[in-house]
């Protein structure tokens, strides 16, 4: 897959966390759990920027996506007891959620940058070096731009269903206008 199809992804991944986070009245952990996803859909592809890591190497194993987790969740924690809530909570959340949240967020967009690149011919070996175990559902060359397109229209369709079905246009306007202000 290309950025565009994992991004695509990760909205898929993100859409039931959308849903919890704005029925529970957290329109701003909502906007920042879907920024991160963005941000970190393509992070194992970094690999590609340097001859000294073989693609499809150390950055797409589950080792990579668990220190992508724990890096984040240090970074959050520690800026939730510097900064206190986030702004725009309903409530106050414990530093220990928001390091936990974030973490497991954030290894979750990587595992799921893993699931997109294993529908490919060229797959990965997600638990190297323990285990040779290879994977590829073959179904699509990581080029191919129908299926990049196809994985993000997926995205955004299953979003925006998951977003009106909260039945909160003032949720919805908070995350768009939250994800676009911190984009810039």
């Amino acid at each position: 897959m290309y950025v565009l199809g994992h991004v695509g992804i990760s909205l898929l991944l993100y859409a039931p966390l959308a849903w919890l986070l704005l029925s529970t009245g957290q329109p701003a952990v909502a906007a920042l759990t879907g920024l991160l996803m963005i941000v970190l859909a393509p992070l194992p592809d970094l690999d590609t920027y340097t001859d000294r890591l073989d693609h499809r190497g150390p950055t797409h194993t589950v080792w990579f996506a668990l220190g992508v987790g724990l890096v984040t969740a240090l970074v959050a924690g520690v800026s939730a007891v510097a900064g206190g809530a986030i702004v725009g909570s309903s409530h106050s959340l414990p530093p220990v959620w928001v390091a936990g949240w974030f973490g497991t967020v954030s290894t979750l967009t990587v595992l799921g940058h893993l699931a997109g690149d294993m529908l490919t011919p060229m797959g990965v070996w997600p638990f190297r070096p323990l285990s040779a175990w290879h994977y590829t559902a073959e179904l699509t060359p990581s080029k191919n731009p129908r299926a990049n397109r196809l994985c993000f229209a997926a995205g955004v369709v299953i979003l925006t269903l998951t977003l009106l079905a909260t039945g909160s246009h003032e949720s919805i306007q908070r995350v768009v206008v939250g994800c676009l202000g911190c984009g810039s």
